[in-house]
Order: structure tokens, then C-alpha cells, then sequence
């Protein structure tokens, strides 16, 4: 999570590393502050709050011109978000500024050795450290060593442990930024005689498309005169590996919308045909975008693992559905924070499937690389190439959703599905449980899709005043489910705490009585996604149920039902209708009415529907 800005050039530094953090403001943070290089010395402007508060700090206390410049936005892991807690943060001496992404682990042995010394520390946060840990090594390196920042950097990364990535310059060292990482995302960009580091290529790409890829345990110098050079922890020179960023600066912007998340939801239907476009070959086989593993790796696969966080995990809990039923392999789904603490049995038949918008989701991140220890095979769901995660896999699929904004994730969330069935239905082919033809059959069931995703969308305004008119002043809303309904109720339920700050849970609906209905009382809203009539009719028939169940004890009843289906509808105080399609693939339908209500709720309230409190677009610390 947070935001970096590195630059070095021939612009004025604080207006390129101020519009990149305003770029990465959607990562999520609680302070910003910034750092240039300007006739000898540093200069630092930082405060707690959102940016416009550093901004005002820069108009009544002007950092001098300077074309050497970093930035940073912190979300708070060590000491609470005030000013001194903000990045940068400087040596005892005043010569070094380091911004960090991250959590340096073994901090207070350093800490303790530092103030053993004599030395105060300023600040509560572990980054702090490793300013001083700098001007040290630093000093100790002859003044005519021509990379005398870049060496001192590399030595202290070999005595750091934990996830960081860090951003470095030095009074002493004009025209030169030192970025390194381990654990937590870094990208490099290559401009006319400009040169950037960022926490992702949005930090840059209003300047430059030409990115440079870098690798864990890696340290990157950007240097006017230089370029670009990365070398490993080791010392040794790492040869660069360029990408062009296939979105510009506009991918960035609202394009009329209110917020980023209203304009993210309507590009779901595009984001949904992207990912499908040209996977599937004139032979009915799946087409993945990076794959190590052979076919006889997968036909070998006797147990899938899916691990992921939050909103992914529910995309997971969906494709063990459709895996299971296609593939008829036993498929569990784990919350990536807990799976290697509990010892899971794992093997080289075993597949994990990794699920990541970022690449680089820490618990995700350990996770695989607990499941790769046990020889496990790791196939990663992606939506940023070049990320960790992508890297550290066996195959790779790529969700194609471009960037995404808003802190709650609503198009990654359904790319993420359909790449769930695009494996599921590798899998399923490369076993021979599916003929070509079959495959075929469903991939343009899939390609139908954006069209019904298109079509729930053109109807969203009955949603839109059911939120603000008779939602927006509840307590708490319930959402129910059964089968693939039951994680589209759990996304729902997210939905409206991540933005709308209010109770909300989501229940498989054959659970209700088992405990949940106690929650429901007079007049409490009961979202209710209702399977096909058409489908498994048998669920249909126990879900309705369900609704006069609520209905009986004074709820008020909104139902998510398909278009026709008649016998919800005396059963429902509102029916939000979506069109008819394939049992599971519905999910791809009745997510979207949810995000919907879950947006409007918010903005009601009067909330920020882009950045909600506590949160972050990437967490990578555990």
C-alpha cells in the first residue's frame, strides 16, 4: 500500500513527484510529504491528512527549485498518523531522506543499536532506521566512489529483514535516487532524459510509457547522467527488462463520473470481454499468458488449493464451484492470511491457485511461497504484469481489467471470475473431462456476458433511488445466497462496509436458521440473490422459502431475480431484475445491482466513495 515518487531530470521536482502522488492517492493513505535536493541540502515538507494539507504547506512554505525529488503517501503501520510519523524521514545529520513502503521487521534490534549510540530517533516508525543505517555506510565509503549512495544502500539492505521497498536520496548526491525492494512492489520508468521510480507506473505515466521491470532483492539507481541501473543485493549487475504500459493517463482520470468507481463499473462489460478475447484456440484449448507447467503437470493435479484476500477470496469461493463441477478435482478455498500458519497438506499434485489484482499482496505473497516450499504448482490470477506474485508462479493468467482506482474493487472482481472459469475449463480440457466442443459451449456462454453485464447497468436507476431513499439511514442490511449466490452476498456485504461504514453481513441462506435470523426484526433490509428458476430448481424453491421467512418476522425483502422469475415477486418489497444466464456463470449479473447499491449508499451518506477510511488499494504488509 502507499505511494512513492522517485524523479530525477531536467523538471522541476515538485511538480512531477506532487502530480505522481496524486496518482497514487487511490492506494490509500494517511499522510504525504516530500523531499528535493537543492545546493547541497535537503529540503522536506510533510503532514498527516490527505494531500491537499501538504499542498497548502507548500504554498505557505515553498520548497526551492530543484530537478532531484521523491514523495511519498504513508499508510500507518509503526507510530499513529501525525506529522512526525510522516515520510520522509532523515539521517541523524540531516543528509539522507528515505520514504518506505512496507515493514522492516528486525527495526528494533536497529533501533536499540542506534539509540545505544546516542542517537535520537525522531519518529515511532521502523523506516526511520534506515535513514541513519544509510548516512552510516554512507560515510564509510571513500567520497570518490562514483556510486557511493547506491553501495551504501546495498549494505544496509543486506542487514534488513522484512517486506520493504525503499526510496533514498542524499544532500551529497544531486541527480541521483536509489529505490530498492524486497516483498513489496517497485517499477522504474524510462523518460527524454528523465528518469522515475514508483510504487506503480501510475506515478509516471503522464511523462512516460517505457517501464523497467524489477525484481525481487533488487536495488535500482536512477541517475541524470547515468540512466538507469539495477544491480542485486549481491552486487551484481541485473540486465534491464523494459514493458510499454499499454493504458495512458487518461485510463486515470473520471470521464464524467462522480467517482472513479461509478466509471469502474461501467467499464465492466468491456473488462469482461478483454479477458476472454482470444483464449480459447480453433481446437476448444484455453490459452493462458505465461505457462511453465506442461500438460501433464495438470492432468497430474489431484487437489486445488485457491488462496486470495477479501474481495478476491469471494471470486475464489465462486470458482470452486464451477472447478469442481467442470473439473471434478477437490478445490478449497482459503483465506491467504491464515493458510500457512494452519499447515496445510500440500505436494506436486497438489495446484495452487493464487488470486491478486495487485501482484502483490503480501499475505497472498507468503502464502505461495509456502505452498512453493511444499513443491506445490502455483498458478496466479493477475492483474498487474511484472508483478511479484505473476513472477514467483508456475502459469499465469492475466485479468486485462486495466487500472483500477477506487480502493473497493468492482471490475477486478468480475475479470478475476471469468479468469477462474478460463482455468477451470483449461483444467477441464487438458484432463479430457471436456471435449473441444464442449469448452466451446460454455466460452461463448462467457462471451454473452458483457452484453447481459451491459444490460443490468442500463437499469440501475431504480437501485440508485432505492439507496439513497430507503437504505442510506439503516443500521444494518443482510444479504443471503445459495450456491454461487453465496459469495456474491458476501461481496455485497463488503461492499457496503468498505464504503458505507455501516453492518452488513452475508449468510448462506440455509443458515439462516441456524442462528442469523435473530438479527432480523422489523423493518431490516434482506438483500436475497435468488438462483434460476430454470437452473437448479430445487435451490430456487428453498431460497424462496427463505425470503417469507424474513418476510414473516418484518423484513424488508429486495430480491435479485431474473428476468420472468414470477414466484419472487410477492415475496419481495423490491425486484431488482437481471437477465437469465447460465447457473454459474450468474454471478457476472448479480454482483453488479450490489456494487451499484453499495456506491449509492455511500455517496448518500456523504462518505468518499473512491478512498474509504482505513483502507488501501494494496496491501502489502501482513
Amino acid at each position: 500500500m502507499c505511494g512513492i515518487v522517485g524523479y530525477v531530470g531536467s523538471k522541476q521536482a515538485q511538480d512531477v513527484v506532487m502530480e505522481g502522488l496524486r496518482r497514487l492517492e487511490y492506494r490509500g493513505y494517511d499522510s504525504a510529504g516530500i523531499a528535493v535536493v537543492s545546493d547541497g541540502a535537503l529540503h522536506i515538507r510533510k503532514k498527516a491528512g490527505k494531500l491537499a494539507n501538504l499542498i497548502e504547506l507548500l504554498d505557505q512554505d515553498p520548497l526551492p527549485q530543484s530537478t532531484t525529488g521523491m514523495g511519498h503517501t504513508r499508510w500507518a503501520t509503526h507510530g499513529p498518523p501525525n506529522d512526525r510519523n510522516a515520510h520522509p524521514h532523515l539521517s541523524y545529520v540531516g543528509k539522507v531522506a528515505v520514504v518506505h513502503n512496507g515493514i522492516i521487521e528486525n527495526f528494533a534490534a536497529l533501533r536499540s543499536s542506534l539509540e545505544s549510540r546516542g542517537i535520537d530517533l525522531a519518529s515511532d516508525t521502523d523506516t526511520e532506521v534506515v535513514a541513519h543505517l544509510v548516512q552510516d555506510a554512507f560515510d564509510e565509503i571513500a567520497p570518490d566512489h562514483e556510486t557511493r549512495l547506491r553501495e551504501a544502500v546495498r549494505r544496509v539492505c543486506a542487514r534488513l529483514e522484512g517486506a520493504f521497498t525503499l526510496v533514498i536520496s542524499h544532500a551529497d548526491a544531486p541527480g541521483t535516487i536509489i529505490g530498492a525492494r524486497r516483498n513489496s512492489p517497485l517499477v522504474a520508468g524510462l523518460g527524454d532524459g528523465e528518469y522515475f521510480l514508483g510504487s506503480d507506473v501510475s506515478a509516471f505515466i503522464a511523462h512516460t510509457r517505457e517501464a523497467i521491470e524489477l525484481g525481487q532483492d533488487q536495488i535500482c539507481e536512477i541517475n541524470a547522467e547515468r540512466g538507469i541501473t539495477v544491480i542485486g543485493f549481491d552486487g551484481g549487475e541485473i540486465e534491464l527488462t523494459g514493458y510499454t504500459i499499454d493504458w495512458d493517463d487518461a485510463a486515470a482520470e473520471k470521464g464524467g463520473y462522480d467517482w472513479f468507481m461509478l466509471k469502474e463499473i461501467a467499464e465492466q462489460p468491456a473488462v469482461v470481454a478483454d479477458t476472454l478475447r482470444g483464449r480459447l484456440t480453433d481446437t476448444g484449448d484455453i490459452v493462458l499468458d505465461e505457462v511453465r507447467l506442461s500438460d501433464e503437470d495438470f492432468r497430474d493435479i489431484t487437489k486445488i488449493f485457491i488462496i486470495a484476500c477479501g474481495t478476491s477470496s469471494y471470486a475464489g469461493m465462486i470458482a470452486k464451484y464451477a472447478i469442481e463441477h467442470w473439473t471434478r478435482i477437490p478445490c478449497e478455498v482459503e483465506l491467504a492470511s491464515e493458510f500457512r500458519y494452519r499447515d496445510p497438506v500440500l505436494d506436486r499434485t497438489t495446484l495452487v491457485i493464487a488470486i491478486s489484482q495487485s501482484g502483490e499482496t503480501m499475505d497472498t505473497l507468503m502464502a505461495l511461497r509456502h505452498a512453493k516450499d511444499q513443491h506445490a504448482r502455483i498458478l496466479a490470477i493477475c492483474n498487474t504484469i511484472g508483478s511479484t506474485i505473476p513472477r514467483e508462479s508456475d502459469a499465469v493468467l492475466y485479468t486485462r481489467a486495466g487500472v483500477e482506482i477506487a480502493v473497493a474493487s468492482t471490475k477486478a472482481f468480475l475479470a478475476q471470475i471469468v479468469a477462474c472459469y478460463l482455468i477451470a475449463l483449461h483444467l477441464a480440457s487438458v484432463r479430457g473431462v471436456k471435449w473441444g466442443d464442449e469448452v466451446a459451449v460454455i466460452v461463448d456462454q462467457l462471451k454473452a456476458m458483457p452484453a447481459a453485464v451491459e444490460q443490468v447497468l442500463d437499469t440501475m436507476e431504480p437501485v440508485r433511488k432505492l439507496a439513497r431513499e430507503e437504505l442510506a439511514d439503516c443500521a444494518q442490511v443482510l444479504f443471503l445466497g445459495r450456491h454461487v449466490g453465496f459469495p456474491v452476498a458476501l461481496e455485497g456485504a463488503l461492499k457496503l462496509k468498505e464504503l458505507a461504514y455501516m453492518h452488513a453481513e452475508g449468510f448462506a441462506a440455509g443458515e439462516l436458521k441456524h442462528g442469523p435470523i435473530a438479527l432480523v426484526g422489523d423493518g431490516t433490509p434482506v438483500v436475497v440473490v435468488c438462483p434460476s428458476p430454470l437452473g437448479r430448481d430445487t435451490l430456487h424453491g428453498k431460497i424462496v422459502s427463505n425470503i417469507q421467512e424474513v418476510r414473516a418476522r418484518g423484513a424488508k425483502t429486495i430480491v435479485i431475480a431474473e428476468a420472468g422469475d414470477e414466484e419472487v415477486t410477492p415475496y419481495a418489497d423490491h425486484v431488482i431484475r437481471v437477465p437469465h444466464c447460465p447457473t454459474l456463470l450468474a454471478p457476472l449479473v448479480t454482483a453488479v445491482p450490489l456494487q451499484v447499491m453499495a456506491c449509492e449508499i455511500a455517496a448518500a451518506k456523504g462518505l468518499d466513495v473512491d478512498q474509504p477510511r482505513n483502507l488501501a488499494k494494496s496491501v502489502t504488509v501482513e
